[in-house]
């Protein structure tokens, strides 16, 4: 029986953000290409040889036997090396046949539902090829979902990709999102209390520190890289009272390999299936993945024993408000002492705070700087509503309307993941884009990728002035005319019951580092001047269309989004 809107995510972000997953998504490549045990000691490309070769065996072998069976049978002789090299010659013919089987299956299926497979583009080459090349190419030279467009345009919001014959959906569609996100899924217990006083004690020290070092720099006459400045440390919300975050050149040399880990696995999914060919020599993730472990490892160790010395507390009623006190992996060695599950995790959430919060506050800066009239509105708003110096709290924060706005403005233009994976479970039938057309059939295990990046940029969806920059549409008759008609097409921590756990700490933590951040600096400016190369978009985005063609930064995304090179400005500190 069809079963509408069952999807399952083993690539998504359950928790909090696909980018949070990267060690969740390395260890579930490496680890699916294992043929048997002996495999995780070669190399991802090696392994998938490996398994090929052996499923090849079995096929040769397979024919090897049935053909002699039926060649004694017959009283037939035939060589061998005949049975051996027709089986090798016929493979890809049957291979091709699987896939045509398939497609006729899926296609009599819909048509027995009343549907219709989804739109397929038809590449150039061979398993639709071109369209990995394009994609591959795009992510180094192009604009974040460039490569999409024509798709987008020809077939509609919902297209299947058809990578290497393997089916792989792709949508914009806010209805069909709907059904991939608010399915029936257990609602998570939450993390993070909204208004723990705890975690404004946090922001301020991070603030200050972010701060001291913006101030030195330009005052020596330096242009500053936000983007580097605004990833936050390990602190109390991950780690217990008392534990020292790792050293700041290891939180470096974290950063760089975290980075490096995530573009390497974007180009993976890029690849498909095929990716492990790519990795023969060497598995590409190995070395950031040994300087992410170390990094994350002696937190847990210590965290660990550190409970297991800890004396046995009798519990109350009062311990309740206590608990909630508590930091993230407080409550995990409350449920296991595992050292695994305990580092992957806490990497999970720590790369959720830092990754989140500094990609939109880069952002924030940019747009910021392209918008000088938003800038001093915001300031104005602040000063009126918290003054130059005071501490923000949690209650002010719900007063800053337009500082909201422009947060969730920026998250509209640059969401912190653009692209999101999920996998059918069983075969379901999605509502056609149009609705004079049959519906759309989803084969089971199907991969559904769905962009809330090309989502939010939708002229239908969004108006007219859908590429610019406006965070009065957060404000104004648009909110009705728009939004609140269809809140999905405004995503950007997921919704339903897999919506981001850390949301409204991301949003707390951007709005007091945004509001700190203005209470000493009075303007803004790109200094592109001092940005590296990479930073620089190429001369050839000018006649480009849409935001391509105004972007002075390089916004990309591996598995979240983030400007290349980084965001270079000066800025005028207050006199007030």
């Amino acid at each position: 029986m069809v079963q509408p809107g069952v999807i399952m995510g083993p690539l998504a972000a359950d928790f909090t953000k696909a980018g949070a997953h990267i060690y969740d998504l390395v260890s579930l490549h490496n680890r699916s290409l294992l043929f048997w045990p002996l495999m995780s000691l070669v190399t991802p490309g090696v392994a998938f040889l490996c398994r090929g070769v052996a499923y090849l065996s079995v096929y040769v072998g397979s024919t090897h036997y049935g053909a002699n069976q039926l060649a004694i049978y017959y009283g037939v002789e035939v060589s061998n090396w005949v049975i051996i090299t027709g089986a090798l010659i016929a493979a890809p013919v049957l291979g091709r046949l699987y896939v045509s089987l398939r497609d006729l299956k899926h296609k009599r299926r819909a048509a027995a539902l009343g549907a219709r497979i989804v739109p397929r583009i038809l590449g150039e080459k061979i398993g639709n090829l071109d369209v990995v090349e394009r994609a591959m190419n795009n992510s180094k030279k192009g604009y974040v979902g460039e490569d999409m467009q024509d798709p987008l345009t020809t077939l509609g919001p919902t297209f299947n990709l058809n990578i290497m014959y393997s089916d792989l959906i792709f949508t914009t569609s806010p209805e069909h999102v709907k059904l991939i996100l608010a399915t029936d899924f257990q609602n998570f217990v939450k993390v993070f209390a909204r208004d723990r006083i705890a975690d404004f004690d946090i922001f301020d020290r991070h603030a200050d520190q972010v701060l001291a070092v913006l101030k030195q720099r330009l005052r020596e006459g330096h242009a500053v890289d936000f983007q580097p400045a605004f990833h936050t440390p390990p602190n109390a919300t991950y780690l217990p009272n008392g534990q020292k975050s790792p050293q700041k050149n290891a939180a470096d040399e974290f950063a760089d390999a975290f980075l490096k880990a995530q573009e390497i696995i974007a180009d993976r999914e890029r690849l498909s299936w095929i990716w492990p060919l790519f990795e023969i020599n060497k598995d590409k993730t190995a070395d950031s993945m040994k300087i992410v472990n170390a990094y994350i490892e002696p937190v847990i160790k210590e965290a660990v024993e550190r409970k297991q010395n800890a004396p046995p507390q009798e519990k109350n009623v009062d311990d309740k408000e206590a608990e909630k006190e508590g930091c993230l992996l407080d409550h995990l060695l409350d449920v296991t002492m595992d050292p695994v599950v305990l580092r992957d995790e806490t990497l999970n959430i720590m790369i959720a705070g830092r990754d989140t919060t500094a990609a939109t506050l880069t952002f924030v800066i940019y747009l910021l700087s392209q918008h000088p009239d938003v800038l001093q509105r915001l300031r104005a708003e602040i000063l009126e509503k918290v003054g130059p110096n005071r501490r923000p709290n949690f209650e002010d924060l719900k007063e800053l309307k337009y500082l909201r706005a422009v947060l969730n403005e920026t998250l509209r233009l640059f969401p912190i993941v653009p692209f999101n994976v999920r996998q059918s479970v069983n075969e379901t039938i999605w509502p056609s884009p149009v609705p004079s057309e049959k519906p759309l059939y989803i084969p089971p295990k199907t991969s559904v990728v769905y962009s809330v990046f090309l989502m939010h940029r939708r002229k239908d969806l969004w108006g007219p002035d859908a590429e610019e920059f406006d965070p009065d549409r957060f404000l104004d008759d648009r909110l009705k005319k728009y939004l609140l008609k269809n809140s999905f097409i405004f995503l950007p921590f997921n919704a339903g019951p897999r919506i981001c756990l850390g949301q409204q700490y991301a949003y707390n933590e951007m709005s007091f580092m945004v509001i700190r951040l203005l209470q000493s600096f009075c303007d803004i400016s790109l200094d592109l001047a001092s940005a590296p190369k990479e930073a620089v978009p190429p001369a050839d985005w000018a006649k480009g269309t849409g935001r391509k063609a105004i972007e002075k930064v390089r916004p990309k995304n591996h598995l979240t989004m983030y400007a290349s090179g980084g965001v270079w400005v000066k800025m005028n500190e207050a006199t007030n």
